[in-house]
């Protein structure tokens, strides 16, 4: 929605290059939605979503970089920062778009038990909406008071953060019994080995049958 906006501050002031750039992010995110739909279920949702936290990181400290620096040379043309800026914000789309955009919505659906996936699918989206409309309604406000630059930084921080929570507390669902479902997530810090229980349980099965 404000791509034309940090392009503009990017340094691009041609409205023909701006509609051209931002053109450019609507096919990014098209494109890389559709290669999430072909890879969910081959490589898993958590790989996804951390594929994409990772991704936004890198991708938006680039682009709090190159803000960063064509704002402090605004008399200076700086071909280099700009081209770092549009790549950065494309990449920023392309990587939310295969994992923190669909993924997200797949994952919170498998997670809750049929008794409360209603209410926790509700909530989820309620919230989804409101963090959205907070983000949009103070974009502007807050990049004007503390520069566009470091309000990039303050959302590769915010994806530093998303990427611990995912890595730390959120294992893969895919292939997952409800039973598998509750274990894991009633486990909290400890999924992990009783991720490893349950292969074991598994196992010990397979080898009676």
């Amino acid at each position: 929605m404000y791509s034309p906006r940090i392009y503009e501050k990017a340094g691009i002031r041609n409205d023909s290059d701006k509609l051209l750039a931002t053109i450019a992010v609507g096919v990014s995110k098209t494109m890389f939605i559709l290669v999430a739909t072909f890879l969910v279920d081959k490589v898993g949702r958590r790989v996804l979503l951390l594929t994409s936290c990772g991704g936004l990181a890198v991708s938006l400290f680039g682009l709090a970089t190159g803000l960063t620096v064509i704002d402090h040379y605004d008399d200076q043309k700086l071909t280099w920062a700009v081209a770092l800026c549009v790549a950065t914000s494309l990449a920023c789309v392309a990587f939310f778009s295969i994992g923190m955009g669909p993924i997200a919505w797949v994952y919170s659906s498998e997670i809750f038990p049929l008794r409360l996936r209603a209410q926790g699918c509700s909530m989820g989206v309620a919230a989804n909406r409101f963090t959205s409309g907070v983000v949009l309604m103070t974009f502007i406000s807050l990049y004007e008071a503390i520069t566009i630059g470091v309000h990039s930084f303050l959302f590769t921080g915010i994806a530093v953060i998303a990427w611990i929570f995912f890595y730390t507390l959120l294992p893969e669902t895919q292939g997952r019994t409800l039973e598998e479902m509750e274990a894991l997530f009633g486990s909290f810090f400890r999924w992990r080995s009783t991720m490893r229980e349950l292969k074991r349980k598994k196992l010990e099965q397979d080898s009676a049958a």
